[in-house]
Protein backbone atom coordinates (compact mmCIF):
# COMPACT_ATOMS: atom_id res chain seq x y z
CA UNK A 1 0.00 0.00 0.00
CA UNK A 2 1.27 3.59 -0.26
CA UNK A 3 1.68 5.91 2.55
CA UNK A 4 -0.31 8.07 1.63
CA UNK A 5 -3.29 6.01 0.66
CA UNK A 6 -2.92 3.53 3.57
CA UNK A 7 -6.34 2.75 5.44
CA UNK A 8 -6.10 4.70 9.15
CA UNK A 9 -7.57 1.75 11.40
CA UNK A 10 -8.61 2.21 15.17
CA UNK A 11 -9.41 -0.15 17.69
CA UNK A 12 -11.36 0.38 21.24
CA UNK A 13 -9.63 -1.77 23.93
CA UNK A 14 -5.89 -3.01 24.47
CA UNK A 15 -6.51 -6.06 25.63
CA UNK A 16 -5.65 -9.75 23.67
CA UNK A 17 -8.12 -9.37 21.32
CA UNK A 18 -7.07 -5.96 20.61
CA UNK A 19 -3.43 -6.54 20.45
CA UNK A 20 -3.77 -9.53 18.15
CA UNK A 21 -6.10 -7.74 16.06
CA UNK A 22 -3.24 -4.72 15.77
CA UNK A 23 0.04 -6.94 14.91
CA UNK A 24 -1.82 -8.75 11.96
CA UNK A 25 -3.36 -5.73 10.63
CA UNK A 26 -0.11 -3.58 11.20
CA UNK A 27 1.62 -6.62 9.45
CA UNK A 28 -0.61 -6.44 6.45
CA UNK A 29 0.75 -2.53 5.87
CA UNK A 30 -2.32 -0.97 7.84
CA UNK A 31 -1.66 1.94 9.67
CA UNK A 32 -3.17 1.28 13.31
CA UNK A 33 -3.96 3.42 16.40
CA UNK A 34 -5.18 1.28 19.87
CA UNK A 35 -7.48 3.44 22.15
CA UNK A 36 -7.39 2.13 25.92
CA UNK A 37 -9.90 3.76 28.69
CA UNK A 38 -7.44 2.13 31.79
CA UNK A 39 -4.06 3.63 32.29
CA UNK A 40 -2.41 -0.07 31.43
CA UNK A 41 -3.14 -2.02 28.56
CA UNK A 42 -3.71 -5.74 28.84
CA UNK A 43 -7.42 -5.77 29.03
CA UNK A 44 -7.95 -8.51 31.63
CA UNK A 45 -5.10 -10.06 31.49
CA UNK A 46 -3.49 -6.44 33.42
CA UNK A 47 -0.84 -6.92 36.51
CA UNK A 48 -1.59 -5.27 39.68
CA UNK A 49 2.12 -3.98 41.64
CA UNK A 50 1.99 -3.21 45.04
CA UNK A 51 3.69 -1.69 47.34
CA UNK A 52 4.23 -4.44 49.50
CA UNK A 53 6.29 -5.62 46.56
CA UNK A 54 3.43 -8.48 45.30
CA UNK A 55 2.44 -8.89 41.80
CA UNK A 56 -0.61 -9.75 40.70
CA UNK A 57 -1.93 -11.03 37.40
CA UNK A 58 -5.75 -9.59 38.10
CA UNK A 59 -7.35 -11.73 35.24
CA UNK A 60 -6.11 -14.74 33.03
CA UNK A 61 -4.00 -17.21 35.30
CA UNK A 62 -3.90 -20.88 33.31
CA UNK A 63 -1.76 -21.08 30.05
CA UNK A 64 -3.22 -23.52 28.08
CA UNK A 65 -2.80 -24.37 24.41
CA UNK A 66 0.52 -23.31 24.16
CA UNK A 67 0.57 -24.19 19.94
CA UNK A 68 -1.79 -21.00 19.76
CA UNK A 69 0.64 -18.64 21.69
CA UNK A 70 3.58 -20.25 19.45
CA UNK A 71 1.39 -19.71 16.10
CA UNK A 72 1.02 -15.89 16.79
CA UNK A 73 4.60 -15.16 17.56
CA UNK A 74 5.67 -17.24 14.85
CA UNK A 75 3.15 -15.57 12.42
CA UNK A 76 5.75 -12.69 13.00
CA UNK A 77 8.68 -14.17 12.77
CA UNK A 78 9.63 -15.00 16.71
CA UNK A 79 9.01 -17.64 18.68
CA UNK A 80 8.13 -17.78 22.45
CA UNK A 81 11.06 -18.32 24.12
CA UNK A 82 12.11 -14.59 22.32
CA UNK A 83 10.14 -12.80 24.89
CA UNK A 84 9.50 -15.10 28.23
CA UNK A 85 10.46 -18.46 29.62
CA UNK A 86 7.44 -21.12 30.27
CA UNK A 87 7.61 -23.43 33.06
CA UNK A 88 5.74 -26.66 32.72
CA UNK A 89 3.88 -27.11 35.70
CA UNK A 90 3.76 -30.80 37.74
CA UNK A 91 1.24 -31.28 38.85
CA UNK A 92 -0.50 -29.26 36.74
CA UNK A 93 -2.82 -28.70 38.55
CA UNK A 94 -4.69 -30.29 42.01
CA UNK A 95 -8.32 -30.47 43.11
CA UNK A 96 -9.99 -30.96 46.40
CA UNK A 97 -11.98 -33.13 46.82
CA UNK A 98 -14.62 -33.66 50.34
CA UNK A 99 -12.76 -34.96 53.47
CA UNK A 100 -9.73 -32.97 52.41
CA UNK A 101 -9.21 -35.84 50.01
CA UNK A 102 -6.74 -34.08 47.13
CA UNK A 103 -6.02 -35.52 43.54
CA UNK A 104 -2.53 -34.01 41.81
CA UNK A 105 -3.21 -34.41 38.06
CA UNK A 106 0.68 -35.07 36.61
CA UNK A 107 2.45 -33.37 33.91
CA UNK A 108 3.69 -36.80 32.48
CA UNK A 109 0.41 -38.70 30.46
CA UNK A 110 1.55 -42.21 31.62
CA UNK A 111 1.28 -41.32 35.28
CA UNK A 112 -1.89 -39.47 34.53
CA UNK A 113 -3.75 -42.62 33.08
CA UNK A 114 -1.95 -44.19 36.14
CA UNK A 115 -3.91 -42.30 38.30
CA UNK A 116 -7.11 -42.68 36.55
CA UNK A 117 -6.69 -46.70 37.11
CA UNK A 118 -5.79 -45.87 40.67
CA UNK A 119 -9.53 -44.21 40.72
CA UNK A 120 -11.45 -46.15 38.66
CA UNK A 121 -11.08 -49.72 37.29
CA UNK A 122 -9.98 -49.38 33.29
CA UNK A 123 -10.14 -45.35 33.94
CA UNK A 124 -6.67 -45.18 32.04
CA UNK A 125 -7.86 -46.82 28.79
CA UNK A 126 -11.33 -44.54 28.93
CA UNK A 127 -9.18 -41.63 29.22
CA UNK A 128 -6.97 -42.43 26.32
CA UNK A 129 -10.01 -42.81 24.63
CA UNK A 130 -11.60 -39.73 25.57
CA UNK A 131 -8.08 -38.04 24.60
CA UNK A 132 -8.43 -39.93 21.48
CA UNK A 133 -11.43 -38.35 20.37
CA UNK A 134 -10.88 -34.96 21.83
CA UNK A 135 -7.49 -34.86 19.96
CA UNK A 136 -9.18 -35.00 16.80
CA UNK A 137 -11.67 -32.27 17.57
CA UNK A 138 -9.04 -30.30 18.59
CA UNK A 139 -7.26 -30.76 15.94
CA UNK A 140 -9.71 -30.42 13.33
CA UNK A 141 -10.79 -27.16 15.03
CA UNK A 142 -8.02 -25.14 15.70
CA UNK A 143 -7.01 -26.15 11.93
CA UNK A 144 -9.61 -24.65 10.36
CA UNK A 145 -12.72 -24.37 11.99
CA UNK A 146 -11.67 -21.98 14.35
CA UNK A 147 -10.24 -19.05 11.94
CA UNK A 148 -13.99 -19.24 10.22
CA UNK A 149 -15.42 -15.73 11.08
CA UNK A 150 -18.80 -16.88 11.10
CA UNK A 151 -21.01 -14.58 9.04
CA UNK A 152 -23.13 -17.60 7.87
CA UNK A 153 -23.75 -21.93 8.27
CA UNK A 154 -22.77 -21.97 4.45
CA UNK A 155 -19.02 -21.62 5.44
CA UNK A 156 -19.88 -25.14 6.61
CA UNK A 157 -20.96 -26.27 3.14
CA UNK A 158 -17.50 -28.21 2.45
CA UNK A 159 -16.86 -31.80 2.00
CA UNK A 160 -14.25 -31.36 4.80
CA UNK A 161 -16.80 -29.81 7.42
CA UNK A 162 -19.63 -31.66 7.04
CA UNK A 163 -18.37 -35.56 7.17
CA UNK A 164 -16.58 -34.65 10.71
CA UNK A 165 -19.94 -32.68 12.26
CA UNK A 166 -20.85 -35.80 13.82
CA UNK A 167 -17.51 -36.78 15.11
CA UNK A 168 -17.33 -33.38 16.26
CA UNK A 169 -20.21 -33.68 18.98
CA UNK A 170 -21.82 -30.46 18.42
CA UNK A 171 -25.47 -32.05 19.04
CA UNK A 172 -24.52 -33.98 22.55
CA UNK A 173 -23.52 -32.72 25.95
CA UNK A 174 -20.40 -32.67 27.38
CA UNK A 175 -21.80 -33.68 30.84
CA UNK A 176 -23.10 -36.93 28.78
CA UNK A 177 -20.10 -37.44 26.98
CA UNK A 178 -17.91 -37.51 30.26
CA UNK A 179 -20.18 -39.82 31.79
CA UNK A 180 -19.92 -42.45 29.21
CA UNK A 181 -16.47 -42.81 29.58
CA UNK A 182 -16.01 -41.92 33.79
CA UNK A 183 -18.41 -43.29 36.54
CA UNK A 184 -16.09 -41.71 39.75
CA UNK A 185 -17.42 -38.43 40.66
CA UNK A 186 -13.76 -36.78 41.43
CA UNK A 187 -12.91 -37.86 37.93
CA UNK A 188 -16.12 -36.39 36.13
CA UNK A 189 -15.25 -33.67 38.19
CA UNK A 190 -11.98 -33.24 37.02
CA UNK A 191 -13.37 -33.40 33.31
CA UNK A 192 -15.95 -30.48 33.83
CA UNK A 193 -14.45 -28.13 35.90
CA UNK A 194 -13.55 -25.89 32.71
CA UNK A 195 -16.42 -25.54 31.34
CA UNK A 196 -17.84 -24.34 34.45
CA UNK A 197 -15.03 -21.42 35.14
CA UNK A 198 -15.14 -20.56 31.25
CA UNK A 199 -18.40 -21.55 29.70
CA UNK A 200 -21.56 -22.68 31.08
CA UNK A 201 -23.09 -25.66 32.77
CA UNK A 202 -21.72 -29.05 31.50
CA UNK A 203 -25.31 -30.65 31.10
CA UNK A 204 -25.42 -28.04 28.15
CA UNK A 205 -22.02 -27.79 26.73
CA UNK A 206 -21.77 -29.39 23.16
CA UNK A 207 -19.14 -31.76 23.83
CA UNK A 208 -17.01 -30.82 21.16
CA UNK A 209 -15.78 -28.48 24.00
CA UNK A 210 -13.81 -31.94 24.91
CA UNK A 211 -11.49 -30.53 23.19
CA UNK A 212 -10.34 -28.34 26.15
CA UNK A 213 -9.41 -31.05 28.16
CA UNK A 214 -6.81 -32.22 25.39
CA UNK A 215 -5.48 -28.85 25.68
CA UNK A 216 -4.70 -28.89 29.24
CA UNK A 217 -4.32 -32.67 30.15
CA UNK A 218 -2.79 -33.68 27.12
CA UNK A 219 -0.38 -30.20 25.87
CA UNK A 220 0.29 -29.43 29.75
CA UNK A 221 -0.68 -26.91 32.00
CA UNK A 222 2.12 -24.14 31.71
CA UNK A 223 2.93 -20.82 33.66
CA UNK A 224 5.20 -17.50 31.51
CA UNK A 225 7.44 -16.36 33.91
CA UNK A 226 6.75 -13.17 35.13
CA UNK A 227 2.79 -13.91 34.86
CA UNK A 228 0.32 -13.00 31.96
CA UNK A 229 1.59 -9.45 31.90
CA UNK A 230 4.91 -10.60 30.15
CA UNK A 231 2.89 -11.95 27.27
CA UNK A 232 0.98 -9.00 27.12
CA UNK A 233 4.42 -6.85 26.65
CA UNK A 234 5.29 -9.23 24.02
CA UNK A 235 2.14 -8.56 21.84
CA UNK A 236 2.32 -4.75 22.50
CA UNK A 237 5.86 -4.76 21.51
CA UNK A 238 5.39 -6.69 18.42
CA UNK A 239 2.66 -4.23 17.37
CA UNK A 240 4.92 -0.76 18.13
CA UNK A 241 7.43 -2.45 15.89
CA UNK A 242 5.01 -2.54 13.49
CA UNK A 243 3.92 1.18 13.90
CA UNK A 244 0.80 0.96 16.19
CA UNK A 245 0.44 3.72 18.34
CA UNK A 246 -0.98 2.56 21.57
CA UNK A 247 -3.08 5.42 23.51
CA UNK A 248 -4.11 4.55 27.35
CA UNK A 249 -5.84 6.58 29.38
CA UNK A 250 -8.40 7.41 26.58
CA UNK A 251 -11.97 6.68 26.87
CA UNK A 252 -14.09 6.15 23.80
CA UNK A 253 -17.30 8.28 24.25
CA UNK A 254 -18.41 7.92 20.28
CA UNK A 255 -18.06 6.44 17.51
CA UNK A 256 -18.90 8.54 14.14
CA UNK A 257 -21.39 7.03 11.88
CA UNK A 258 -22.52 9.20 8.61
CA UNK A 259 -24.80 7.05 5.81
CA UNK A 260 -24.09 3.76 7.39
CA UNK A 261 -20.12 4.35 7.54
CA UNK A 262 -18.05 4.65 10.85
CA UNK A 263 -15.93 8.14 9.86
CA UNK A 264 -14.08 8.34 13.32
CA UNK A 265 -14.18 8.24 16.88
CA UNK A 266 -14.32 10.37 19.88
CA UNK A 267 -11.89 9.75 22.60
CA UNK A 268 -11.02 12.23 25.87
CA UNK A 269 -12.00 15.48 23.96
CA UNK A 270 -10.82 14.70 20.62
CA UNK A 271 -12.38 13.95 16.86
CA UNK A 272 -10.06 10.98 15.42
CA UNK A 273 -10.76 10.04 11.57
CA UNK A 274 -10.30 6.77 10.34
CA UNK A 275 -11.52 4.51 7.22
CA UNK A 276 -12.43 1.52 9.80
CA UNK A 277 -12.77 1.06 13.85
CA UNK A 278 -12.41 -2.48 15.20
CA UNK A 279 -13.98 -2.69 19.02
CA UNK A 280 -12.24 -4.92 21.19
CA UNK A 281 -14.21 -3.74 24.27
CA UNK A 282 -17.59 -5.39 25.64
CA UNK A 283 -19.46 -5.44 22.52
CA UNK A 284 -22.49 -5.27 24.18
CA UNK A 285 -21.11 -1.67 25.64
CA UNK A 286 -20.15 -0.39 22.17
CA UNK A 287 -23.26 -1.89 20.20
CA UNK A 288 -25.67 0.00 22.92
CA UNK A 289 -23.59 2.97 24.10
CA UNK A 290 -21.47 4.23 21.59
CA UNK A 291 -23.45 3.92 18.23
CA UNK A 292 -26.24 6.09 17.28
CA UNK A 293 -29.61 3.66 18.33
CA UNK A 294 -30.04 2.83 14.33
CA UNK A 295 -26.95 1.15 13.85
CA UNK A 296 -27.11 -0.83 16.72
CA UNK A 297 -26.40 -4.41 15.89
CA UNK A 298 -28.96 -5.75 18.45
CA UNK A 299 -31.49 -4.86 20.73
CA UNK A 300 -31.35 -5.10 24.69
CA UNK A 301 -33.87 -7.59 24.58
CA UNK A 302 -31.46 -9.60 22.48
CA UNK A 303 -28.39 -9.35 25.12
CA UNK A 304 -30.93 -10.09 28.09
CA UNK A 305 -31.49 -13.34 26.74
CA UNK A 306 -28.01 -14.11 26.31
CA UNK A 307 -26.62 -16.68 28.97
CA UNK A 308 -23.23 -15.16 29.86
CA UNK A 309 -20.30 -17.28 31.52
CA UNK A 310 -19.68 -16.22 35.02
CA UNK A 311 -18.56 -13.56 36.21
CA UNK A 312 -16.05 -13.59 39.34
CA UNK A 313 -14.91 -12.92 43.13
CA UNK A 314 -11.60 -12.36 43.11
CA UNK A 315 -9.06 -11.34 45.95
CA UNK A 316 -5.24 -10.83 45.41
CA UNK A 317 -4.11 -11.52 48.45
CA UNK A 318 -0.18 -11.02 50.19
CA UNK A 319 0.70 -13.68 52.86
CA UNK A 320 4.17 -13.35 54.73
CA UNK A 321 4.71 -16.93 55.30
CA UNK A 322 5.41 -19.58 52.92
CA UNK A 323 2.35 -22.22 52.39
CA UNK A 324 3.45 -25.84 52.40
CA UNK A 325 0.91 -27.88 50.97
CA UNK A 326 -0.20 -25.73 47.62
CA UNK A 327 0.08 -26.28 44.76
CA UNK A 328 0.39 -23.28 41.65
CA UNK A 329 -3.39 -24.01 40.75
CA UNK A 330 -5.96 -25.53 43.56
CA UNK A 331 -8.91 -26.15 42.75
CA UNK A 332 -11.27 -26.54 45.73
CA UNK A 333 -14.03 -29.19 44.43
CA UNK A 334 -15.40 -29.81 48.24
CA UNK A 335 -18.49 -28.90 48.25
CA UNK A 336 -21.40 -29.63 45.14
CA UNK A 337 -20.65 -28.84 41.45
CA UNK A 338 -24.10 -29.26 40.40
CA UNK A 339 -25.73 -26.96 43.18
CA UNK A 340 -22.87 -24.08 42.29
CA UNK A 341 -23.75 -24.61 38.65
CA UNK A 342 -27.36 -24.04 39.29
CA UNK A 343 -26.85 -20.82 41.25
CA UNK A 344 -24.59 -19.57 38.25
CA UNK A 345 -26.46 -19.98 35.48
CA UNK A 346 -30.73 -21.16 36.80
CA UNK A 347 -31.09 -19.77 39.78
CA UNK A 348 -28.62 -16.53 39.88
CA UNK A 349 -27.65 -16.07 43.51
CA UNK A 350 -24.66 -16.01 45.58
CA UNK A 351 -23.65 -19.86 46.16
CA UNK A 352 -24.86 -21.51 49.64
CA UNK A 353 -21.47 -23.73 49.24
CA UNK A 354 -19.40 -22.32 46.54
CA UNK A 355 -16.65 -23.89 44.60
CA UNK A 356 -13.39 -21.94 44.22
CA UNK A 357 -9.87 -21.63 42.58
CA UNK A 358 -6.54 -20.71 44.62
CA UNK A 359 -3.64 -19.72 42.08
CA UNK A 360 -0.45 -19.52 44.16
CA UNK A 361 2.48 -18.57 41.30
CA UNK A 362 5.09 -17.52 43.93
CA UNK A 363 5.65 -21.58 43.49
CA UNK A 364 6.68 -21.08 40.54
CA UNK A 365 8.19 -17.63 40.13
CA UNK A 366 9.92 -15.72 42.85
CA UNK A 367 9.62 -12.49 41.11
CA UNK A 368 5.99 -12.08 42.16
CA UNK A 369 6.19 -11.92 46.30
CA UNK A 370 8.80 -10.74 48.33
CA UNK A 371 11.22 -13.80 49.86
CA UNK A 372 9.44 -15.71 52.18
CA UNK A 373 6.23 -14.81 50.94
CA UNK A 374 3.14 -15.99 49.11
CA UNK A 375 1.47 -14.54 46.20
CA UNK A 376 -2.67 -15.82 46.57
CA UNK A 377 -4.92 -15.25 44.11
CA UNK A 378 -8.60 -16.74 45.17
CA UNK A 379 -11.15 -17.16 42.35
CA UNK A 380 -14.67 -18.09 42.87
CA UNK A 381 -17.23 -18.23 39.94
CA UNK A 382 -20.55 -16.08 40.81
CA UNK A 383 -23.63 -15.43 38.64
CA UNK A 384 -23.24 -11.97 36.53
CA UNK A 385 -25.40 -9.56 37.50
CA UNK A 386 -25.65 -10.12 41.11
CA UNK A 387 -25.48 -7.64 44.00
CA UNK A 388 -22.22 -6.98 44.82
CA UNK A 389 -21.40 -5.65 47.93
CA UNK A 390 -17.89 -5.06 50.58
CA UNK A 391 -20.12 -6.99 53.06
CA UNK A 392 -20.58 -10.26 50.59
CA UNK A 393 -16.83 -10.04 49.49
CA UNK A 394 -15.55 -10.39 53.05
CA UNK A 395 -18.09 -13.14 54.10
CA UNK A 396 -16.91 -15.33 51.42
CA UNK A 397 -13.73 -14.51 51.95
CA UNK A 398 -13.70 -15.73 54.97
CA UNK A 399 -15.32 -19.24 53.98
CA UNK A 400 -12.49 -19.25 51.43
CA UNK A 401 -10.30 -18.76 53.58
CA UNK A 402 -11.17 -21.07 56.33
CA UNK A 403 -11.28 -24.13 53.83
CA UNK A 404 -7.42 -23.17 52.74
CA UNK A 405 -6.66 -22.99 56.35
CA UNK A 406 -8.33 -26.61 57.11
CA UNK A 407 -6.68 -28.22 54.15
CA UNK A 408 -3.00 -26.83 54.29
CA UNK A 409 -3.21 -26.82 58.29
CA UNK A 410 -2.36 -23.56 58.50
CA UNK A 411 -4.05 -21.86 61.32
CA UNK A 412 -3.64 -17.95 61.94
CA UNK A 413 -3.08 -17.02 57.84
CA UNK A 414 -5.63 -13.97 58.62
CA UNK A 415 -3.09 -12.42 60.90
CA UNK A 416 -0.45 -12.56 58.06
CA UNK A 417 -2.31 -10.80 55.50
CA UNK A 418 -0.25 -7.85 54.41
CA UNK A 419 -1.65 -6.93 51.39
CA UNK A 420 -5.44 -7.83 50.67
CA UNK A 421 -7.58 -6.72 47.42
CA UNK A 422 -11.05 -7.53 46.01
CA UNK A 423 -12.30 -7.26 42.68
CA UNK A 424 -16.12 -8.61 41.57
CA UNK A 425 -18.88 -7.24 39.59
CA UNK A 426 -19.24 -3.61 40.08
CA UNK A 427 -15.15 -3.63 39.38
CA UNK A 428 -15.66 -5.88 35.74
CA UNK A 429 -18.52 -2.92 34.98
CA UNK A 430 -16.37 -0.20 35.86
CA UNK A 431 -13.19 -1.64 34.33
CA UNK A 432 -14.27 -2.88 31.12
CA UNK A 433 -17.67 -1.64 30.88
CA UNK A 434 -18.18 -5.68 31.40
CA UNK A 435 -22.39 -6.53 30.14
CA UNK A 436 -23.48 -7.67 33.79
CA UNK A 437 -20.19 -7.48 35.51
CA UNK A 438 -19.83 -11.19 33.42
CA UNK A 439 -15.73 -12.37 33.47
CA UNK A 440 -15.42 -14.03 30.05
CA UNK A 441 -18.17 -13.54 28.02
CA UNK A 442 -20.74 -15.41 26.22
CA UNK A 443 -21.60 -18.84 27.66
CA UNK A 444 -20.85 -21.92 25.18
CA UNK A 445 -23.69 -23.40 24.46
CA UNK A 446 -24.97 -24.96 21.36
CA UNK A 447 -26.86 -21.66 20.81
CA UNK A 448 -24.31 -19.18 21.33
CA UNK A 449 -21.87 -21.72 19.03
CA UNK A 450 -20.09 -20.56 15.82
CA UNK A 451 -22.99 -18.80 13.85
CA UNK A 452 -24.80 -18.25 16.64
CA UNK A 453 -22.77 -16.20 18.71
CA UNK A 454 -22.90 -11.64 18.03
CA UNK A 455 -21.53 -10.81 14.58
CA UNK A 456 -17.90 -9.79 13.89
CA UNK A 457 -19.22 -7.32 11.21
CA UNK A 458 -21.57 -5.09 11.83
CA UNK A 459 -24.89 -5.40 10.18
CA UNK A 460 -25.30 -1.73 9.71
CA UNK A 461 -22.12 0.27 9.45
CA UNK A 462 -20.21 -1.02 6.65
CA UNK A 463 -16.50 -0.63 8.37
CA UNK A 464 -17.45 -1.32 11.88
CA UNK A 465 -16.17 -5.05 12.99
CA UNK A 466 -16.19 -6.54 16.47
CA UNK A 467 -13.48 -8.69 18.37
CA UNK A 468 -12.83 -10.63 21.58
CA UNK A 469 -14.96 -12.61 24.01
CA UNK A 470 -18.60 -11.68 23.28
CA UNK A 471 -18.23 -12.84 19.80
CA UNK A 472 -15.88 -15.68 17.41
CA UNK A 473 -14.59 -17.89 18.66
CA UNK A 474 -15.55 -17.19 22.45
CA UNK A 475 -13.76 -16.89 26.14
CA UNK A 476 -10.27 -17.79 27.04
CA UNK A 477 -7.06 -16.10 25.91
CA UNK A 478 -6.20 -18.32 22.69
CA UNK A 479 -9.70 -17.65 21.08
CA UNK A 480 -8.81 -13.73 21.82
CA UNK A 481 -5.69 -14.28 19.95
CA UNK A 482 -7.54 -16.37 16.95
CA UNK A 483 -10.26 -13.87 16.92
CA UNK A 484 -7.71 -10.85 16.59
CA UNK A 485 -6.50 -12.86 14.16
CA UNK A 486 -9.75 -13.81 12.17
CA UNK A 487 -11.20 -9.82 11.99
CA UNK A 488 -7.80 -8.32 10.70
CA UNK A 489 -8.61 -10.93 7.82
CA UNK A 490 -12.10 -9.41 7.40
CA UNK A 491 -11.03 -6.01 7.46
CA UNK A 492 -8.14 -6.61 5.31
CA UNK A 493 -11.03 -8.47 2.35
CA UNK A 494 -13.62 -5.48 3.25
CA UNK A 495 -10.47 -2.92 1.84
CA UNK A 496 -9.24 -4.80 -1.14
CA UNK A 497 -13.00 -5.60 -2.01
CA UNK A 498 -13.28 -1.50 -1.82
CA UNK A 499 -10.17 -1.56 -4.21
CA UNK A 500 -11.56 -4.29 -6.70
Amino acid sequence: MRKDTTPRIAIIGAGFSGLSTACYLAGKGYEVQIFEKNESIGGRARQLKTAEGYLFDMGPSWYWMPDVFEKVFSDFGYKVRDWYDLKLLDPGFEMVFKGQEALQVPADTDLLYQLFDSIEPGGGDQLRSFLDDAAVKYKKSMEDLVYLPNHSVTEYFKWKYLKDLFRLNLFSSFSRHVRQHFKDPRLIALMEFPVLFLGTMPQETPALYSLMNYGGLQLGTWYPQGGFGKVIDALAKIAEEKGVKIHTGELVSWIEVKKGKAIGLIAGDQRHRFDAVIASADYHHVDSTLLPGQYRNYSEAYWDKRTLAPSALIFYIGISKRIKKLHHHTLFFDEDLYAHSVEIYKDPKWPAKPLFYVCCPSKSDAAVAPEGHENLFFLMPLAPGVEDTQELREQYFSIMLERLEKYTGETGLSARIDCKISYCVNDFIRDYNSFKGNAYGLANTLSQTAVFKPKMRSKKVENLFYTGQLTVPGPGVPPALISGNIVAREVDKYFKNRVL
